[in-house]
């Protein structure tokens, strides 16, 4: 394809058509910004990738439910780790007797009688009650309580959490993968939108050119007024053309560092490369299929999820027989810190919910249920899979013959243009003529551009939809 006419010199960079040649490599150069001080930043595809795994507030998401996922799992497995529990007690109180019915009231012996205090015929102790705290009372203890059996409700828990902590960190691949996809469809639409700015641009040129020859024409009266109007309507058209492709692209551009996770600040001069053709993409959906379904995270997120579901049904079930745990405890007790009076136990406790109302059953069901769904899931999910390989690798094949039509379509315009605006230098053809000659170019580049994007567009979904970065 003949060079585009745009050119413009810079010291010892040259632009042509948009791409900026330095030192042999292409760089996309930004578009004039409403703000002239705006910073240019030079953007490779990798280092927008690489802003985007370090800044995507999504991977910042994911990254946070991992971490809880790890939190849950130190929860869950807290419960078969001893238990130990200090505890202190300082109280001021008093000592007044309450007398419970058939029970002997404080200072009377064995045999009904003893000590200071006195009663009545009732038994009813008559020492005078008080208000006044008169007495210190300290409790010192320490119990020890420690998991011995409770039919897998606890292991199966802490299992279960582990399958959940494996899933979320599936869930972070995923996320990976899903912002890799969109940096490089914003990269690459940020040079499509760039290169339909050349496109319309050279289209308003032209037309200038045709507006300045066509009055030169219609001064000396080789052409009629009427062509005149039409060269100018085209370039009004033209112009609004360019300005909807200005606005594009710098709306590409705002994509684009959304999609890296930074702010809107500035301009991109992004390089002019191309994401290499995928293995396999030009043989059957079969081998690839295959190689999607062993490298999605998705496919392990949801095989990690049933797995928890799994152990969570078993943990849930063992709620149906008893806990068996040990217990120990040592305690000082008095009236004196420095006569407490020690003492000390330990035991077993076995501890069984006979009947909750069906609690445990309904439990049992739900989880039950939510298995059977994550296992609906998980087979859907394998062929949404291939069903997205299928339309990955279609794409790319499809994307390929348009490039090869696409750009013959452009040299045949090209030279359509040409021969056209020959005629009208000549008085042979007509405004008409020649405006549809330079749509049909303008049309055959913006189609040019875009199934130059529809290929590297369609090599990133065949990547994601093979869990590749």
């Amino acid at each position: 394809m003949p060079p585009r006419p745009l050119l413009a010199h810079l010291g010892p960079i040259v632009v042509i058509g948009g791409i900026a040649l330095l030192g042999g490599s292409a760089i996309r150069a930004a578009a004039t910004s409403d703000d002239p001080k705006a910073p240019v930043t030079s953007l490779t595809l990798s280092q927008a990738e690489a802003t985007a795994l370090r800044n995507q507030p999504a991977l910042t998401q994911a990254h946070g439910l991992l971490e809880a996922a790890e939190g849950r799992v130190e929860e869950s497995r807290a419960g078969y780790l001893p238990q130990v529990s200090l505890n202190g007690t300082y109280e001021r109180t008093t000592g007044n007797f309450a007398p419970r019915p058939g029970a002997l009231p404080s200072g009377v012996g064995a045999g009904g009688m003893g000590g200071t205090g006195t009663t009545g015929a009732t038994g009813t102790n008559t020492v005078p009650v008080g208000w006044d705290p008169k007495y210190n009372y300290f409790l010192f203890g320490a119990t020890a309580t420690q998991l011995i059996y409770d039919f897998g409700q606890t292991s199966d828990r802490w299992r279960s959490s582990g399958a959940s902590r494996d899933a979320a960190f599936d869930n972070t691949r995923t996320a990976e993968l899903q912002t890799v996809l969109n940096v490089r469809r914003a990269y690459f639409a940020v040079r499509a939108q760039h290169d339909l700015v050349a496109v319309a641009d050279e289209s308003v040129r032209n037309q200038e050119k045709h507006v300045e020859q066509t009055r030169a024409f219609v001064k000396t009266g080789i052409q009629p007024e009427i062509n005149l109007a039409t060269v100018l309507t085209a370039l009004a058209n033209a112009k609004v053309q360019l300005v909807m492709a200005q606005n594009n692209y710098e709306v590409s551009e705002a994509q684009l560092a959304q999609a890296m996770g930074v702010p809107v600040a500035g301009r991109f001069a992004i390089t002019d490369e191309e994401i290499p053709p995928v293995a396999g993409e030009d043989g059957p959906s079969g081998p690839l299929a295959d190689r999607a379904l062993h490298a999605r995270p998705e496919v392990a997120n949801l095989a990690d999820q049933r797995r928890a579901q799994e152990l969570t049904v078993g943990s849930v079930r063992g709620a149906y027989g008893p806990s068996l745990g040990a217990i120990a405890n040592v305690s000082d007790n008095g009236t004196a810190i420095n006569g407490l009076v020690p003492n000390w136990y330990a035991g077993l406790v076995l501890s069984w919910n006979v009947f909750q109302g069906g609690l445990t059953t309904g439990q049992v069901r739900e989880a039950k249920g939510t298995l059977e769904n994550l296992t609906g899931q998980e087979a859907a999910l394998r062929l949404q899979i291939e069903v997205d390989v299928e339309q990955g690798r279609l794409g790319v094949q499809a994307a390929k013959a348009t490039i090869g039509a696409a750009e013959e379509a452009a040299v045949n315009a090209r030279d359509q243009l040409t021969l056209a605006e020959g005629r009208y230098a000549h008085g042979l053809g007509s405004a008409v003529e020649l405006s549809d000659a330079q749509v049909a170019y303008t049309t055959a580049e913006a189609q040019r551009v875009q199934a130059q994007f529809s290929l590297a567009s369609a090599r990133a979904q065949l990547l994601a939809a093979l869990g590749v970065r």
